[in-house]
């Protein structure tokens, strides 16, 4: 790596001209360094993984190769932190860093600053560049997605013929649900094709007719790279997914592997087969709840037809002997004769005794009351002889008034000459004022 430096600088000086620089091995380090600083860094390197660890400090340490040689790589904790996949052994990767020297070894060593897989850094940040807009349109809201079917009538299966994929969820649901009906709408799953025949299937899927839809569709392709899952990160792809009529289960590729078709299905499965369990409950299950069902119901029933033969055999017995019936209700009818006529008797005496009583205290309470009446006549007649003003005027008293009637009680109210007239004990006598009052 030092050949262009070298051939930039002028030809060595024969040692017995000038004296040859001794370097301490630090400080030459430390210069090789600076020089790798200044003519390579920031550098971008593709290669293969190979040695790879991880610290328990967080740091990670591995050599990149390809055919022609090897570097040392140092991934500290911050950085490593970021990634979002699993480095390891083998993988393809493209690093960004700087170059320099690891001077306890003396060796050349790149520190990684960010990774990526090599090959799918455009994808992913096209991938990520779409789940944000998809996202942000809420085609991935909870809110909206459905429950699948308890006991679907048919499924249809979206997926390419020749996948295993295929055979994974048939052989499931053979096994599960060997009853339930499953429609194929071959497409694709891989190539510049696969999203537009996948979106046609899953077209023909929704557009079916009435009696020969399927309850539940079910998206599903083997694992593999992001270049082979690309088909489902297909945007119109996903507007079908949230516009099909029935829901949607994605089960593509294995559990860590994550499309735009599984956050835009209602379920998402981690891989084909969960889908197919997912939408088919075990026969087993369904036949051990109908034999339930089917005890239940006949206890029920047997429950039934003993109570009604019950009553049919107290209607029989009531039916077959009428004149019991009849001699019953005779006899009830005589005792409630029986009752009455006692009932009317008692009432009778009661009465007879009560007017007999009355017939005895009426004279005795009658007289009673005219003797009290009596008495307080006369106390009252004594009262009102009391208050008679003859008697006052008995004793020496005259009643005096005016000729119109009105009495006189003060002197001040007379006058010289006014007439008066005195009511006395046996008559009246007639006067005038000679003289004015006096007080």
């Amino acid at each position: 790596m030092f050949d262009d430096a070298a051939r930039r600088e002028k030809p060595p000086v024969p040692a017995r001209e000038t004296a040859v620089r001794v370097w301490p091995v630090g400080a030459l380090l430390r210069a090789i360094a600076d020089s790798l600083e200044a003519r390579f860094n920031p550098v971008a390197v593709l290669g293969e993984i190979t040695g790879f660890s991880r610290a328990v400090s967080g740091h990670s340490y591995f050599s990149l190769k390809d055919e022609s040689g090897q570097i040392r790589c140092a991934m500290f904790r911050r950085a490593a932190g970021l990634l979002d996949f699993s480095p390891g052994d083998g993988q393809q990767v493209e690093l960004r860093g700087r170059l320099g020297v690891y001077e306890t070894r003396g060796e050349l060593q790149l520190v990684v600053e960010s990774m990526r897989q090599a090959g799918q850094g455009n994808l992913f940040e096209q991938f990520l560049a779409l789940k944000t807009k998809l996202e942000a349109q809420g085609l991935f809201e909870t809110m909206r997605k459905r429950p699948l079917p308890f006991l679907p009538r048919a499924i249809g299966v979206v997926t390419s013929l020749g996948a295993a994929a295929l055979h994974d969820v048939m052989s499931v649901l053979q096994r599960r649900a060997p009853h339930i009906p499953v429609v194929i709408y071959p497409a694709s799953v891989q190539g510049s094709q696969a999203a537009a025949e996948l979106r046609a299937a899953l077209l023909q899927a929704c557009g079916r007719r009435e009696e020969d839809k399927v309850d539940v569709l079910l998206l599903v392709r083997g694992g593999g790279a992001m270049e082979d899952l690309w088909a489902f990160n297909d945007e119109q792809l996903a507007r079908v997914i949230v516009a099909s009529p029935m829901p949607v289960v994605s089960g593509v590729g294995h559990e860590t592997d994550f499309t735009i078709a599984d956050f835009c299905a209602d379920v998402r499965a981690p891989t084909p087969t969960a889908a197919a369990e997912l939408c088919a409950q075990p026969q087993s299950v369904w036949l051990g709840a109908l034999g339930l069902v089917r005890s239940r119901l006949q206890t029920a029933v047997e429950r039934q037809m003993q109570s009604c033969n019950q009553r049919l055999d107290w209607a029989a017995s009531r039916v077959s002997r009428p004149s019991h019936l009849v001699t019953r209700q005779q006899a009830r009818l005589a005792g409630l004769a029986q009752s009455l006529k006692q009932a009317v008797r008692s009432s009778l005496q009661l009465e007879r005794l009560r007017v007999q009583a009355l017939s005895v205290g009426f004279p005795r309470e009658l007289a009673g009351n005219l003797q009290r009446n009596r008495q307080l006549i006369e106390r009252a007649q004594l009262r009102l002889e009391l208050l008679d003003p003859k008697l006052v005027l008995q004793r020496g008293y005259a009643w005096l008034a005016d000729l119109q009637g009105n009495p006189i009680t003060l002197a001040k109210a007379t006058h010289v000459g006014q007439p008066l007239r005195a009511t006395l004990a046996d008559g009246e006598v007639d006067l005038t004022v000679s003289a004015p009052g006096l007080i």
